[in-house]
Parts: C-alpha cells; sequence; structure tokens
C-alpha cells in the first residue's frame, strides 16, 4: 500500500471521532510515520519483538490549564508498517487504524494506558451485543 493510500485511511479514521470529542482536539496533529523509531520503542520500553501501532506525544488535556504558555503542539502518529502487517484485510486494517486512533485520543485526553484499556474492553462488549 502506497503511503497516500494508508493516509487516506487514518483521515477516515479520524473523521469517524465523535464531533464532540473532535471539537475538543486543540493543538494536536496527527502524522503517519512508515515505523516507530529504536528511540520510541526504547523509551516506552517495547520487548524484542514488539512494536507499536500508534504514540501519543504530548501533556494530556487534563493536566493543561489556561494559563499555560504556548506549546507545540501535541502529535499522534500511526505507525504504517505495524498496521500492515498486523492486518488480514483492507477492512481489517481500517478497523485496526480506527482503534488505535481511538486509543491515541484517550491518552490526549488524560486517559493512562490502563484505563484506555479498560475502555477499549467496554466498549468492544458493547459493540458485540
Amino acid at each position: 500500500m502506497t503511503a497516500g493510500e494508508f493516509d487516506r485511511i487514518v483521515e477516515r479514521a479520524c473523521a469517524q471521532i465523535p464531533a464532540r470529542f473532535r471539537r475538543r482536539l486543540r493543538n494536536v496533529v496527527f502524522v503517519v510515520e512508515p515505523e516507530p523509531s529504536d528511540a520510541q520503542l526504547a523509551s516506552l520500553r517495547v520487548g524484542r519483538g514488539g512494536t507499536l501501532l500508534g504514540l501519543y506525544e504530548g501533556r494530556p488535556l487534563t493536566s493543561r490549564s489556561v494559563s499555560d504558555p504556548f506549546a507545540m503542539p501535541d502529535r499522534i502518529t500511526i505507525f504504517q508498517g505495524p498496521h500492515e502487517r498486523a492486518a488480514g484485510n483492507l477492512a481489517h486494517l481500517e478497523q485496526l487504524v480506527a482503534g488505535t486512533i481511538w486509543h491515541e485520543v484517550a491518552h490526549y485526553f488524560g486517559m493512562d494506558e490502563r484505563q484506555v484499556r479498560t475502555a477499549e474492553r467496554a466498549r468492544a462488549g458493547r459493540n458485540r451485543k
């Protein structure tokens, strides 16, 4: 898949974020990279053979103040290679990308990894009913 084709999948997934959340995404940029860097993997203690689908880098919304000085945009990176390797087909790829974006946006809104995983399990349970 070309980078442009993958970018369009990411754009469609971002458009699926409900408006009530999308309106609150401020000073955050979505970026697509081919692969996570060694430094990114090391910073999150990703073990040998492991990888990242996405990464939120920034200061969560819950820890900001109106008196904060100007800050560079937060960054949500979506990694193309790991998604392609994990996906069984195009529909699965689109589902994985959408799930990764939701996961990283949850970090932006202040959820830690445990909270995000708990919310993902609850959401998956509701979707199965």
